[in-house]
Order: C-alpha cells, then structure tokens, then sequence
C-alpha cells in the first residue's frame, strides 16, 4: 500500500449547457483531456481520481468513462445545486452511487468558506450534508473546500461538523491517512508533461517548499 498518492480534481468536461462563472472555463476539459488522465490513472494505486462542483458532466461523461476502465473516483456535489441547468440533479446522484462512486460534499451554493455569514455556514455544512446524507443514506465525513479557500476559522467549523477528511487545492502529494489532503486540478491547458510530472512527483524542491509554506499560512489563518 503507498504511503502517499496524488488527488487529481475534475470539474467539467466537455461542453456546457450553462454559463460558466468568472475563471471557471480554466478548468474545463475536453473529452480526449479527460481520458488521458483517466489512462495514466489506470492500474495507479496511488492516484485518487475526485470531482468537484456538481456539473452535469460528472454523470454524462465523467462517470461512463470511469466505468469503461474499472475506475472509481469522489463526487463532491454542491446540493443547493441539484437539478440546476447543467447541475447533477438527485437521479444523477443515485446513478453515482449505483455505479460503485462515492460522493462526499462541496457545501451548498459554491460560496467561499473564508466569506460566509454563520448563518451561510449552516447552509453549507448542515444543510448540505444533512440533504447529501439522506441520498447517501450515511453521514457525510468528507469534503472538498470550494476554492481551496481556507482558514482556521473554517478548519474549526469542518471539525465540529465531523468531518473526518478535508481536500484541498494545495497541489503535490498527500500523506495517506491525512485529514488535509492535498489536490492536483487539471485544466484546460494539460497534457503529457503535465500528468507525468503530476503523477511521478516530478516537482522542484522549490515549489514544494513553496506549497508547504503556503499551507501553514492557511492553516494558521483567521481569529483564534
């Protein structure tokens, strides 16, 4: 068993049938992106394939595509969202779970964790693991932060919700068995280089250096 594996984040891919926000189209991949990445992943014991925001394509590309290599992968759903025009609806949920997927929570309505009221808070942790749970059928224990925007403000809030696992979008490796896992988002413009420097670890002493400095200052943000 590794002692360490690379989380790789999808958000959509292919075509959209909804208006993308500010930015987001730089993490929108073609179909061809998203099966290379898939192949690189396969026979990997030490890759973690998970999905973030809840877009339609999770279950009408990225799911088949997974099932087609004997693949599993997270979904985490937004569940303010489901049903939304180019959203994952409840059925589409099911259909995750049906399949051997796992689906974990992105919160309620895409906001920033570091920029919510408390009483957005609630929507976001309670209400959306409440309504995530019931379709699950067991609780929710694991997340992934919008954004990757976190403080300890917003740690303190993921523990006392229970949360037992918290993804991030620090990039590099993560230490099996952490609760802050470490993500690696492909974007629009990947490729070869990019997913075996990815994938074998392939990174400067700098830019780790650089990551790990970045994620104490995350961690330790935020009033006490």
């Amino acid at each position: 068993m590794p002692t360490s594996v690379v989380n790789i984040t999808v958000h959509g891919i292919g075509p959209t049938c909804r208006t993308l926000d500010p930015g987001e189209e730089g993490t929108w991949v073609r179909v061809d992106q998203y099966e290379r990445v898939l192949d690189a992943a396969v026979g990997r014991d030490d890759v973690r394939i998970t999905f973030d925001d809840g877009n339609a394509s999770d279950v009408e590309v990225g799911l088949p595509k997974l099932v087609e290599r004997g693949l599993k992968a997270q979904f985490f759903v937004l569940a303010g969202e489901f049903g939304k025009p180019g959203r994952v609806s409840v059925d589409g949920v099911r259909e995750l779970l049906a399949a051997g997927m796992s689906v974990g929570s992105h919160g309620w309505a895409h906001r920033d964790w570091r920029r919510i009221t408390d009483e957005q808070a609630q929507e976001e942790l309670d209400d959306a693991h409440r309504v995530i749970g019931e379709l699950t059928g067991e609780p929710v224990t694991e997340v992934a932060v919008p954004f990757g925007s976190y403080d300890r403000i917003v740690l303190n809030r993921l523990r006392k919700a229970g949360v037992r696992r918290v993804y991030t979008s620090d990039g590099g490796r993560a230490a099996v068995g952490r609760w802050l896992q470490p993500r690696n988002s492909i974007r629009h413009d990947l490729d070869p280089e990019w997913i075996r420097n990815v994938f074998d670890g392939r990174t400067s002493p700098k830019l780790i250096a650089r990551r790990i400095a970045a994620r104490n200052v995350k961690r330790l943000r935020g009033a006490p």
